[in-house]
C-alpha cells in the first residue's frame, strides 16, 4: 500500500495541471471544473505516449519541467514542508532549499509517470463560493483489486491564479509528510545541512534515473 500511494501521489501531481494551460484565473473556470478538465486532457496524453509508457523519464522531466511546475507555488510548499526553521534560513539559504525541494518533487513524479496505466480518476464534489481564494479539490483514484485511494489538491488563488501548495494522499498531507523528515534532518545539520542532504538525495536520484534510462534505451 504504502508503494501504490506514493506511486499516486507521484503520478496525479504531476499529471493535475499538466498541458498548455493558461493562468487558472484567465479561463474562468472554477478550480474543481479546471482540475478535472485538464487531468482527463493529460491523462490520455500519458496513456497514448510510447516513450512514457517504456519508461522515458528524462521525456517525462521535460513535460513536467515546461508544463506543470508553473501552476505550483513551489516556495510556499517549501517553507510549509521547512516549517518554523524557515524564518531562520537566510535568503540565499531559502532559495536554494526551493531549488533542492522542487528538483526532488519533479524527479520523484516523474519517475513515477512513467508507471501509470489504466487507473480511473472520479472527481468528487468540492465545496467552496466563487469568493474562496483557498479551495479542496477532492479526487478518488480507482484501480481494480484494490480500495480506492482518496488525492485531495490544495490551491490558492493569488496574482498568478490558481496554484497548488499541498496534496492530501489518502489523508495524508505531503507538505507535513515532508516536515516531519526535514525536523530530523535540520536538527542533526541545521539549514546547510538539509540542503546537503537534499543535493545529495537528488543526485543519486539522477543517477538512478541515467541507469534505468540507458537500459531503456537499450544499454546496460
Amino acid at each position: 500500500m504504502k508503494n501504490i500511494i506514493a506511486l499516486f501521489r507521484a503520478c496525479l501531481v504531476g499529471v493535475l495541471l499538466a498541458g498548455a494551460l493558461p493562468a487558472a484565473a484567465s479561463t474562468g473556470k472554477a478550480p474543481d471544473v479546471l482540475v478535472q478538465d485538464v487531468t482527463n486532457e493529460v491523462l490520455e496524453i500519458v496513456r497514448a505516449d510510447k516513450a512514457i509508457q517504456a519508461g522515458d523519464t528524462r521525456r517525462v522531466i521535460e513535460l513536467v519541467d515546461a508544463k506543470v511546475l508553473p501552476h505550483f507555488d513551489f516556495r510556499r510548499m517549501t517553507m510549509l514542508a521547512v516549517g518554523r526553521d524557515w524564518r531562520q534560513a537566510s535568503v540565499a539559504q531559502q532559495v536554494k532549499l526551493t531549488d533542492a525541494f522542487r528538483t526532488l518533487l519533479v524527479r520523484t513524479y516523474s519517475n513515477a509517470l512513467t508507471q501509470y496505466r489504466d487507473q480511473r480518476i472520479e472527481f468528487r464534489p468540492s465545496r467552496f463560493s466563487p469568493a474562496d481564494t483557498r479551495v479542496q479539490v477532492r479526487t478518488e483514484v480507482i484501480q481494480a483489486g484494490a480500495q480506492p485511494i482518496g488525492i485531495d489538491y490544495m490551491l490558492e488563488n493569488g496574482e498568478q491564479g490558481w496554484k497548488v501548495f499541498d496534496v492530501i494522499v489518502a489523508g495524508v498531507s505531503m507538505v507535513t509528510n515532508y516536515r516531519n523528515d526535514f525536523v530530523g534532518r535540520i536538527s542533526r545539520g541545521g539549514i546547510d545541512g538539509l540542503i546537503r542532504s537534499l543535493e545529495e538525495q537528488n543526485r543519486s536520484l539522477a543517477e538512478k534515473q541515467g541507469a534505468g534510462q540507458g537500459r531503456a534505451d537499450g544499454g546496460v
